[in-house]
């Protein structure tokens, strides 16, 4: 991996243009995702389709592609009866077919970011929102090293380490990173309002946690409500200095019991996405999470002035 793969797009691009929400657009091209593995279950079953939809994200002015590994871990592919091996071949997978459509939009600086997801998303109750694990430090820390090291290896230019809504996973992450020295990563969290992460500590304390690796180059939150995004740039800007990074769902709610996102009630509108405004406040990286697709991105690119 690069010393700090960011600073020079960067420093080209002003403000990086991130990819959307995977899974979201893999079910609207009509992939059925009801499973545990979520969008990992089509790194077994159809990784072609995963492939066409980071294209559609570089066609649509994405810089960064983030892979499809958001769900997948050992402990998953071990309950669909998937054997060690086999697992960290379909992990060094996602990041091939990330990198297999980098190359095919053009090698311009453009970056495949490989999706490290929070122990919530495996558990699939929605803990991934709420930080509720019952699990220690060490335990978190055992379940993402093994991960971490075999998508590391695999060739992304950066970790995406993503969606995190516990302080005590980001702990564990910072020692898992200091694990692979040659990784460096940004460090995103789910919020659960303007000022805290979804486990309810200050979004302040969540940002030095994670600055606190001299691996993770970029810090900021995702998969957030967008309403909440300026308020937590602001946090960040005045808590660190390293590059801010938001990429925002489209102001759904994620019902657990369903499996599925739900729209807000109709008079509460899906809030808008505000990409300039976010950048005037010192957002660098920009992009969207669930219920982002391509249409959306390529929208965010053209009012960046890409």
């Amino acid at each position: 991996m690069l010393a700090d793969p960011l600073s020079d797009l960067i420093a080209d691009r002003g403000t990086v243009v991130l990819d959307g929400g995977l899974a979201t657009e893999l079910e609207a091209r009509g992939a059925d995702l009801r499973d545990p593995l979520w969008s990992a279950r089509l790194l077994v079953e159809n990784p072609s389709l995963i492939h066409d939809v980071h294209a559609a994200y570089f066609d649509a002015g994405a810089d960064v592609a983030i892979s499809s590994s958001y769900q997948a871990s050992f402990v998953g592919f071990a309950e669909r009866g998937i054997q060690h091996d086999e697992a960290e071949d379909l992990m060094r997978m996602s990041i091939v077919l990330a990198r297999e459509a980098r190359d095919a939009a053009g090698a311009d600086g453009r970056l495949v970011a490989a999706s490290v997801g929070p122990y919530g998303a495996v558990l699939g109750n929605g803990a991934e929102y709420t930080g509720d694990y019952g699990r220690t430090i060490e335990e978190l820390l055992d379940f993402h090293l093994p991960r971490m090291q075999v998508l590391a290896g695999a060739g992304p230019d950066i970790l995406a380490i993503e969606t995190i809504p516990s302080i005590l996973e980001a702990e564990a992450l910072v020692r898992a990173l200091a694990e692979i020295p040659e990784a460096r990563a940004w460090m995103s969290f789910s919020c659960r309002d303007g000022d805290r992460i979804c486990d309810g500590t200050p979004f302040e304390q969540a940002v030095r946690t994670a600055s606190s690796s001299p691996q993770v180059v970029g810090v900021g939150a995702n998969c957030t409500a967008p309403h909440d995004i300026t308020s937590l740039i602001e946090i960040a800007s005045t808590t660190t200095e390293l590059p801010i990074v938001v990429y925002p769902n489209r102001g759904a709610f994620w019902d657990a019991v369903r499996h599925s996102w739900v729209d807000p009630p109709r008079q509460d509108p899906r809030p808008t996405l505000r990409p300039l405004e976010w950048a005037e406040h010192g957002a660098r990286l920009i992009g969207g999470c669930c219920g982002v697709g391509p249409s959306e991105i390529r929208e965010i690119a053209t009012a960046l002035g890409r």
